[in-house]
């Protein structure tokens, strides 16, 4: 028993004979031969070019051969132990291991070059284990500060950060399509839409006209939905969030594939959330359900609704003050656990924070890497991201408020990673604020003039909206009326040939 106890390492690190040590994963024999292999042929060098780094060899005067071999290859040059010697001539680091001779020892070593890219992918691996352990110890470290600046939540959110960036050091699988192999991807989806009824390949918005200007929601674009406040912009966002949960249930039942919508809330409560939806499928106003002023029959349509909606994959997060990182982190996440993302909406753009550890003085450059996080995150994970986004008081001072692209509150960098920009504009809303008033000089017939014009103008626009396509990568711009009930904060197509009472479908 004495020698199986002189063997058992205590939680600090000892054993009983002293201080435990462990060599970090690596193996300098796989490097060297993997060095050989390319000083022997340089077209080696292709196969692991593309994930593998100077910094990844254990042997530091490994990594340093190889990053001039990279030079040299890079410069259209043959790496050779012939043209690496005189580079090496002189460096003592070769020197302890047999000077410039040992290029000659590793290329003659090698018995075949086939097996590079295996060599390759062993040093890589060796120096992510490595990387972990570090990064293990950072936390540990880290953990144990007692800083109060930084909380336990940013620490995990910045480890969880760097754990990705480390899974995802060296990946290759999107690397260059041919224009063979994008090209059938693009008929594949062309074919898809013509094969559908609504010609939409995207996910869906709910809005026919909508969906027929975008195509739907495509994968990998960043679509911003820009209003004033009281516009009605979260209410079109959980209109089009509870469409392509429906949309990816559709989906789930017909191929048994399984996913999510993802919506997160940073202003409002996910109780909130699920009453407005409640409130648009029921349709009782939202204001009585919250004051519970509702009869049986209504409270009864409201349970039927709400069981409805239950098997709707729509996942509504509403942790306040999330960071891009944490927001990229969860949508992650969910993907993992449901198996797919169908949608991400994010409600609304300023209320998002940098990464932690990154804040700084100026909010335009704060926004800018925030619009490019939600961007990273649409081509990442290969969904549309929907974000909402203010817009600035400037609109207000204008005769016509209509929004404009320079209206986009630190608009530069939003404009500019957005694939589709779209506001919302209610001239009713103005309309209501803007209700002629009897002046004293006036005569009285030419004020009921002028109130007769502005509630003809007022009953024309009731309950509608425009929807401003003011940029689209993929497709045209212009302007969508639909139909809103503010009530039941509802967006949906506009019937015009009949009147404001009946609901369009």
């Amino acid at each position: 028993m004495e020698n199986a106890d002189a063997n058992v390492t205590s939680l600090h690190g000892e054993t009983a004979s002293g201080p435990a040590f462990r060599t970090p994963p690596h193996n300098t024999e796989v490097e060297a031969a993997l060095l050989g292999a390319i000083l022997t042929n340089n077209r080696a060098f292709e196969a692991v070019a593309d994930f593998l780094r100077p910094e990844h060899f254990f042997e530091p005067v490994h990594g340093r051969i190889f990053e001039t071999i990279t030079k040299l290859v890079e410069r259209g040059q043959v790496a050779s132990p012939l043209t690496l010697k005189h580079l090496f001539d002189s460096d003592e680091a070769l020197a302890e291991v047999g000077g410039a001779d040992y290029l000659y020892e590793m290329a003659t070593a090698v018995i075949s070059v086939v097996n590079a890219a295996d060599y390759g992918r062993t040093v890589h691996d060796l120096y992510l284990k490595r990387s972990l352990i570090g990064l293990g110890e950072d936390v540990v470290n880290e953990a144990y500060e007692n800083d109060l600046d930084i909380t336990a939540t940013d620490q995990i959110e910045q480890t969880e950060q760097r754990l990705y960036d480390l899974a995802t050091t060296g990946e290759t699988e999107r690397g260059a399509l041919s224009l063979k192999d994008a090209s059938i991807v693009a008929v594949n989806m062309a074919e898809e839409a013509f094969k559908r009824d609504s010609h939409v390949v995207g996910i869906t918005t709910g809005l026919s006209l909508l969906d027929h200007k975008l195509g739907g929601l495509h994968p990998s674009d960043l679509i911003i939905l820009a209003a004033r406040p009281s516009m009605g912009k979260t209410a079109l966002a959980t209109n089009i969030a509870l469409s392509a949960a429906k949309s990816v249930q559709a989906a789930m039942e017909k191929s048994g594939e399984s996913g999510a919508v993802l919506f997160f809330s940073l202003e409002m409560s996910a109780e909130q959330l699920a009453t407005r939806i409640l409130s648009e499928q029921s349709e009782i106003p939202s204001d009585r359900i919250r004051r519970g002023d509702v009869k049986t029959d209504e409270f009864t349509r409201f349970v039927t609704a709400s069981q409805e909606i239950h098997r709707v994959p729509l996942m509504i997060d509403d942790t306040p003050a999330l960071s891009i990182s944490a927001v990229r982190t969860r949508a992650r996440r969910m993907k993992r656990q449901h198996g797919g993302l169908g949608l991400v909406i994010v409600d609304y753009l300023q209320l998002l924070q940098p990464p932690p550890g990154r804040r700084n003085d100026n909010r335009v450059q704060e926004i800018g890497e925030i619009s490019r996080g939600l961007k990273t995150l649409a081509k990442e994970l290969e969904v549309p991201v929907l974000a909402l986004s203010q817009l600035s008081r400037q609109v207000e001072s204008r005769e016509d408020k209509r929004p404009q692209l320079s209206d986009l509150r630190e608009s530069g960098s939003i404009e500019q990673d957005a694939d589709v920009v779209m506001f919302i504009f209610r001239e009713e809303y103005y309309l209501e604020k803007g209700e002629p008033i009897l002046n004293v000089d006036e005569a009285n017939d030419r004020w009921q003039d002028r109130h007769q014009r502005w509630q003809d103008r007022i009953a024309d626009v009731r309950n509608t909206a425009s929807i401003i396509i003011a940029k689209q990568r993929h497709g045209p711009v212009g302007t969508i009326d639909v139909y809103f009930e503010g009530s039941l904060t509802r967006f949906a197509d506009l019937d015009r040939h009949h009147d404001g009472s009946d609901v369009p479908y």
